[in-house]
């Protein structure tokens, strides 16, 4: 085995080690070890709640290990009970292979996927579940686990006053099986997950134990939360997203470059692959300058390029010049009209006429008569005799016109008033 990083003490510098079962250290140093984490597929993309897992893989494969990612195909079907207070809507076949198809390409931008001894690889619990029925496993599994060791995880407690499905209550021993499969099949002796997975994991190694016997480790991961102590990964309008299509990388990057001091060195540290004399430097060098926001740019732009992209950051990185910086006209022209909206949504905006631009349109009346932008025309000559008015980020006085002309990507004229409060006008017809 060519020799990496010890991996528990790669976790344990990053923040990344919440528990262990005893035993794990000296088992990881001593071989190559197969070790696993499940992803439920319940929407066809991951998001940055996932990330943690993620990068567990991602370190473990560094460390000289070879990373399994399981899809529960079969377990999508039935639903974890851990840290969720009700019953979650069941999945068709079909949604899940969508599903299972977009968490797979994913995945493969994170960890290296091939048939060398180091690569990892994908499973899908749903090759070894579909041809087990109800009286086979409750024969050849059920029987192992007794009921009063499954009312005694804490995800089936705290479940029992509002009320737990046998559906939900039978997780553990599916995710259990689970392991107990690919330990027997795979030679798999590690499986990771966040705090919340202990009792299932647990539940696979007293299983692998009961059925012949073996070494299996447990190794979890703090659940990452803000400040606040709500879920890290939200945005005010929800999950954020790995797929473009759902959060696109301009408001990817934007959600990074936004966290909290404190949140973001912590981050840095979980969500890179950095050394940790490196991580260190930049933490040393934010705490000294904060409101420079090192920690911050360094973090958005390294997550940003390795879920989307070299070409995708720099236009992350160019929107955001747009807005906070001293992009030229250029730069704006450069937009496709999907990235004018996306950077724009939230800015005042209005809809003018083509026709009504062909003719041109005086200043003070497309500041207020066609985009209400200012409450009157008296407030509209004033801001322009104050040069405070800008067109497409060039300074406009009170005789400009604006025509077609002005249109960037054929559609759009930005309008500026200071640095900071910015209208959208967009051409229609």
């Amino acid at each position: 085995m060519e020799q990496g990083p010890d991996f528990i003490e790669e976790l344990r510098w990053r923040g990344l080690l919440h528990d262990h079962t005893p035993g794990v250290e000296e088992h990881l140093r001593t071989g190559r070890r197969l070790g696993y984490i499940g992803f439920d597929p319940t929407a066809e993309s991951l998001h940055v709640g996932n990330l943690v897992q993620i990068m567990l893989l991602v370190h473990y494969q560094r460390c000289g290990h070879v990373p399994i990612a399981l899809v529960g195909g079969a377990t999508g079907m039935v639903g974890d009970p851990s840290g969720k207070s009700e019953e979650r809507n069941l999945l068709d076949e079909a949604t899940l292979d969508r599903n299972i198809a977009g968490i797979k390409a994913q995945l493969a931008r994170f960890i290296h996927f091939g048939d060398g001894p180091a690569d990892a690889r994908m499973v899908n619990n749903y090759d070894w579940f579909k041809d087990m029925g109800f009286l086979r496993f409750i024969r050849d599994v059920g029987k192992h686990i007794t009921v009063n060791y499954m009312m005694a995880k804490d995800s089936v407690k705290k479940r029992l006053e509002t009320g737990i499905s046998f559906t939900e209550f039978s997780y553990q021993l599916v995710q259990g099986f689970d392991y107990q499969w690919l330990h027997t099949h795979l030679g798999v002796t590690v499986q990771m997950g966040g705090s919340d997975q202990w009792g299932n994991i647990t539940t696979g190694t007293e299983l692998i134990r009961r059925m012949g016997g073996g070494e299996a480790f447990a190794i979890t991961s703090p659940l990452l939360t803000k400040s606040d102590g709500s879920k890290f990964g939200k945005s005010e309008s929800g999950n954020v997203w790995l797929d473009a299509k759902r959060t696109s990388p301009y408001r990817f990057y934007q959600f990074w470059l936004n966290t909290a001091d404190e949140e973001a060195c912590k981050c840095l540290r979980i969500f890179t692959t950095w050394e940790k004399e490196r991580v260190e430097a930049l933490i040393a060098e934010h705490l000294k300058a904060p409101h420079l926001r090192a920690v911050q740019k360094a973090l958005a732009e390294d997550i940003t390029k390795r879920v989307h992209g070299e070409e995708e950051l720099r236009a992350a990185l160019q929107a955001s010049e747009i807005l906070f910086g001293n992009a030229s006209v250029e730069a704006l022209g450069t937009l496709t009209e999907q990235q004018w909206l996306e950077i724009f949504e939230g800015v005042p905006q209005a809809d003018v006429p083509r026709g009504a631009l062909e003719q041109g349109i005086g200043m003070v009346d497309l500041l207020t008569d066609h985009g209400a932008f200012l409450p009157s025309k008296g407030e509209a000559r004033r801001a322009l005799k104050e040069n405070s008015i800008a067109v497409n980020k060039a300074k406009a006085g009170e005789d400009r016109v604006v025509n077609t002309s002005d249109l960037l990507g054929g559609k759009f004229i930005l309008l500026q008033r200071g640095r900071k409060n910015y209208y959208l006008v967009k051409v229609v017809g």
